[in-house]
Order: C-alpha cells, then sequence, then structure tokens
C-alpha cells in the first residue's frame, strides 16, 4: 500500500515511524553527545533526509534550557574595529557550536529596553561591545546565570568580564609620539565623552603631554561619529592659533580629519598638521590614508573574549563558580604617514615608549 503524502513539517514522531526506531532513539541522534548506536543513527539520518525533518532547536531548549545561541550588543558599526570583532567572535562561536545573535542598542536608557528584550532569547552568553551596562541589566543577567563580557569597554560591575586594550597607555604614547616630532600646539578630539574608552585615551593623553612638559592646546568633541568629527576640525583649524597636531580618539574620527584638512580646507598631513588615530583598522591602514595610529590588537581581544565568555558559560553548565576576568591586552603605535616623523623614526614599523 503506498504512503499517503504527508503534509506540513516533519516532526521526531514522523522519523520514528520512518526509520522504525523510537522517539527517543531520533532525540538521542540529534542531540551532540549523546549514546547511539551506529547503525540506529543511520537509519534515522536516512529517514530523516528522506523527510526533510530538522530538529526544533527551539523546543530543544526549553528542555535542556540551553539555546546555543550567544548575543552580542554593539552601539554602531561605522567604526571598522567593531565588524572586525564581529566577523571573528562569530567565527569563534561556530566552531564551538554556538550561533551569535547580534543587535544594536543605544546608551543609556535606550540600551536597556534593546538588552531585556534579547533576554527574552534564553541566551547562554552575553558580549557587549560599545554598549554601557546598567546594574539592572548586569544584575539580572547575574540571577539568570547568564555570563556578560564587556569588550573595549569597562564598568565597576563586580559580575562581570571586561577585555580592553591598553586605552590609557596608548594616549600616553601618543602624546610622547608627538612631542617627539616637534608639535607643541597638539590638540585632541574626544569621542563620546561618558564612555570608559574616550575617558581612559584622553586620561593618558594628558599624563603624556604633562610628562613632556607641554600643555593640551585645545580640545573638541567628535562623539566618535565623522560629521560631528568633521565639524570639531573645523572649528578648531578656525581658531586664531590652530593646533599643528591633532589625536583623534579612534581611526573612524581620524579619516574624517584627514579628508577635512585636505580636501575642504586644502591644508597638507603632515607638513601643516599632523594626525594620530586609535585603532589602526579599516582604512586607517589603506595608502591614500596612511593614519599613524595606536593599534588595539583585535586578533588577540577576540581570543580572549571567546575564551573568557565560554570558559563562564561550561562554569554555568557545571554549577561551578566563575571569577569574572579584566583581561587589559597591550597595543602599540603604528607610524604611517599622517604625523610628522622625529629624527630617526621610520614610517611602517611601531614606535613605544622605550624608543
Amino acid at each position: 500500500m503506498a504512503r499517503r503524502p504527508r503534509t506540513g513539517k516533519a516532526t521526531s514522531i514522523d522519523v520514528a515511524r520512518e526509520a522504525g526506531v523510537s522517539q527517543s532513539a531520533v532525540s538521542r541522534t540529534f542531540t551532540p553527545g549523546a549514546s547511539v548506536a551506529k547503525a540506529t543513527k543511520a537509519r534515522v539520518m536516512e529517514a530523516a533526509n528522506r523527510l526533510g525533518y530538522r530538529p526544533n532547536a527551539i523546543a530543544r531548549s526549553l528542555i535542556t534550557r540551553r539555546s546555543q545561541i550567544v548575543a552580542m550588543a554593539v552601539s554602531y558599526l561605522d567604526n571598522q574595529f567593531y565588524p572586525e570583532l564581529i566577523q571573528g567572535l562569530s567565527n569563534q562561536a561556530q566552531e564551538r557550536g554556538y550561533h551569535l545573535l547580534l543587535f544594536t542598542a543605544g546608551e543609556g536608557e535606550t540600551a536597556d529596553v534593546e538588552l531585556m528584550r534579547v533576554l527574552d532569547y534564553q541566551i547562554d552568553g552575553l558580549i557587549l561591545a560599545s554598549v554601557s551596562l546598567s546594574s539592572a541589566i548586569a544584575e539580572r543577567c547575574h540571577q539568570a546565570g547568564i555570563p556578560v563580557v564587556m569588550v573595549n569597554r569597562v564598568s565597576d560591575t563586580p559580575t562581570v568580564s571586561k577585555i580592553t586594550g591598553t586605552n590609557a597607555e596608548g594616549g600616553r604614547t601618543v602624546a610622547h609620539f608627538l612631542a617627539r616630532g616637534g608639535h607643541t600646539r597638539i590638540a585632541y578630539l574626544a569621542g563620546i565623552e561618558a564612555t570608559s574608552t574616550n575617558r581612559d585615551r584622553e586620561a593618558g593623553f594628558r599624563l603624556g603631554l604633562a610628562e613632556v612638559g607641554l600643555p593640551l592646546h585645545a580640545r573638541a568633541v567628535g562623539n566618535y561619529d565623522a560629521a560631528d568629527a568633521a565639524q570639531a576640525v573645523r572649528t578648531l583649524m578656525a581658531s586664531a592659533e590652530p593646533p599643528d597636531a591633532l589625536f583623534c580618539a579612534n581611526d573612524h574620527m581620524a579619516l574624517a580629519a584627514l579628508d577635512t584638512l585636505r580636501a575642504e580646507l586644502g591644508l597638507r598631513v603632515p607638513e601643516d598638521i599632523s594626525v594620530v588615530g586609535f585603532d589602526s583598522v579599516g582604512a586607517a591602514n589603506w595608502p591614500a590614508y596612511a593614519i599613524t595610529s595606536f593599534a588595539q590588537p583585535v586578533g588577540a581581544m577576540i581570543s580572549a573574549t571567546s575564551e573568557t565568555l565560554f570558559a563562564a558559560i561550561d562554569a554555568a553548565i557545571a554549577g561551578e563558580p566563575f571569577e569574572p576576568r579584566h583581561v587589559e591586552i597591550p597595543g602599540a603605535l603604528v607610524v604611517r604617514t599622517s604625523a610628522r616623523l622625529a629624527p630617526g623614526v621610520t614610517d611602517g614599523g611601531t614606535w613605544t615608549l622605550a624608543n
């Protein structure tokens, strides 16, 4: 007797009937690490392929209380540092059998609303890149057993891990480098004022200037935004004593600054003014820009974030305690052609305070 054609999606019951096995055997076949005989597994897979069956991950997560999903929140993607970070972390997650759920969140209350929504997906872990964490969200994650790792941002929350570059040391290094190049009117183009990255980079930069006996000549705010950065540069250069060097809190603003100085204001870089950025990613490396920039080691930050997050997830699954980590990964100033060079310094290499 011919089998009546099925309608709708195949279920595990359909597969069990087709393969002549129990429904529990089908479930074990599609459960990583579960014990199932090779012959049984082969029959189940053949039946599943014939019927077009795929296991329901959502239903399984309700049973195991594990979704195999890691969420990642970013506040903006214009900065090319973050696409590289996302790609690397997505690859790391997939290698461990997890999927990365990416969403965008703003700052303050806006971020809290979006983070509350993503927690409803029963995620196994949360990565925050360029997103601040409120105490309310941190407490909810802690109570739910969801590990949180912040990347390129820090908070005072003791239950959260943080992976950062050496932001303060980077700013300090830039100050010494520009002073060695003979600059005396050195300005700072700030990012978003309240962020830890801007705060630490500026603090290090001011410290470095003080160490070489120079004041901060001028300061403007670019909010990590290209349009805001361009307007800030116009304002700085319109002053009676414009700066002869500009340190931008990230490369995204440095690119906008360079375009404004050259194409709009007709200035030569670095002959008229030097420009230094932070991150050393994306277009900063292109010959048309060749921005001297303090490099954040993206690969090392990806590895540290992944190792920390999945160690915390494994501990949560095992019901074991996990001590949050703060990993600070050192970087170096990559010398290119957007800034005047001190005697003996050549472009194409790195420069540290020891030089």
